[in-house]
């Protein structure tokens, strides 16, 4: 009999091969799953196998689109609406690989998770709460890294990166089966290249610095031991979630960490819980 999880894609923005190197570990173990979950970077690849696309097709995609497309650096973006980017062409792009599909119209049931800045507190989005809305722009909702996307609003609420979120927010029952959910996050390391501080405009190069020093500091916070059981940790060593100009052989080493470490743990952790994850 097939076992059954809820799995997790969790953070990593430009990072999100490591993500799809996870699926193809899942695949490869015959790990059932209708339900999955995506934040941030995560929600990248959640969207894009969700919505019907084969595993080699989200990896050539992921491989071969230059990300620095989606970077602006706009001084009056960031004073105006909280980040260098607007995040449109991101959307757009997001957009027009899901062909524009809603979430009621997708093969799997996807759940999209983004935090709303004015509580604190996640967003979900799916077929159930959301049907009629497009993927693309949740995706965006959940991808908006703060100072390098644009905040955007939801009704009251203001749009920010799911990544966030404390734990609890993630591990619940997302299927309302009591299916195990088994959380992917990617933790970095803070040893980045130097950037220099000089110049005309040293504002560009301190935003950089504050924000990946930032996201980097979430990937490693501490695991509640009450979810570590349903936590796997994929060590992604010094690449950064805002490394714009990721290369393909990059892009490339990030997707066999995620294979490597998914194939190495996830029989360790399902046998741990058998008795709960076999349907």
């Amino acid at each position: 009999m097939k076992k059954s999880i809820v799995p997790i894609f969790a953070g990593g923005g430009t990072r999100l091969p490591a993500h799809l190197g996870v699926l193809k570990a899942l695949q490869l173990l015959d790990i059932d799953f209708e339900d999955l979950v995506g934040v941030s970077g995560g929600s990248i690849i959640a969207s894009f196998y969700a919505a019907g696309l084969a595993l080699n097709d989200i990896k050539r995609i992921a491989l071969q689109t230059n990300y620095n497309q989606f970077r602006e650096f706009s001084l009056i973006k960031l004073i105006r609406h909280g980040g260098l980017s607007s995040g449109d062409t991101f959307e757009r792009w997001v957009d027009n690989h899901l062909q524009g599909k809603t979430f009621a119209q997708l093969e799997k049931t996807l759940h999209i998770v983004a935090t709303d800045v004015t509580n604190g507190k996640a967003v979900i989005f799916d077929a159930e709460l959301t049907p009629d809305m497009k993927v693309s722009k949740a995706v965006r909702f959940s991808m908006s890294i703060p100072l390098v996307f644009s905040f955007k609003t939801y009704g009251k609420r203001i749009m920010v990166d799911g990544s966030i979120l404390s734990e609890d927010a993630l591990h619940r029952d997302w299927d309302h089966k009591g299916t195990p959910v088994l959380c992917f996050r990617l933790r970095g390391e803070h040893e980045y290249d130097q950037l220099s501080v000089n110049g005309l405009f040293p504002i560009f190069n301190y935003v950089t610095l504050l924000i990946r020093t930032f996201m980097t500091t979430i990937s490693r916070e501490y695991i509640n031991e009450d979810f570590w059981h349903n936590t796997i940790v994929i060590n992604i060593g010094e690449y950064s979630a805002v490394d714009f100009k990721m290369t393909t052989k990059q892009k490339h080493q990030l997707y066999k960490i995620g294979f490597k470490t998914a194939m190495e743990v996830i029989p360790l952790k399902m046998n741990m819980e058998t008795h709960d994850i076999i349907n």
